[in-house]
């Protein structure tokens, strides 16, 4: 278990695991499409977290990448066809973090925000542009800041 998920109920633990897979549909569906590529480049990042985020996230990046892509396939099988559907579901969703991160230790809620909006920025990044890459749709530039989920910087200490 995530040591800072231990005040926290077990649908709470839910949502924040699956934060990271909601967020890679969100962006990668941006364009109504969801392709292979987008859906490799999901779980690459994800894959790469694990060892590569940062130390405080390791361990939930652990947790988060053990069915990533499967839960990803299965989401986006659950969901509807359209961008602006999947949208709205996922953004609902998203938005619970606002109540739950406030009850994580403040570092991590910081940490993990911004790990999110930097896993959304690579996924819009590697969806587009010249040879796939460094170009963002204006669909994926409007979701990529993530404002559905409030800034926990922001938040008392």
């Amino acid at each position: 278990m995530i040591s800072e998920f231990n005040t926290l109920r077990d649908d709470e633990i839910e949502v924040l695991l699956k934060a990271p897979v909601l967020v890679s549909i969100l962006i990668a569906g941006a364009d109504d499409n969801i392709d292979k590529s987008e859906i490799h480049q999901a779980v690459e990042i994800a894959n790469n977290k694990q060892s590569r985020a940062r130390e405080q996230l390791m361990e939930y990046y652990k947790e988060v990448g053990k069915d990533f892509q499967q839960k990803f396939e299965t989401m986006v099988n659950e969901m509807p066809d359209t961008a602006e559907g999947r949208a709205e579901i996922i953004g609902k969703e998203l938005r619970k973090l606002n109540f739950i991160l406030p009850k994580v230790d403040h570092k991590f809620a910081v940490k993990l925000h911004a790990s999110l909006k930097d896993m959304a920025k690579k996924i819009a990044e590697a969806s587009g542009g010249i040879l796939g890459y460094m170009s963002v749709s204006y669909e994926e530039a409007k979701l990529m800041e993530l404002s559905m989920i409030d800034d926990p910087s922001d938040y008392e200490n």
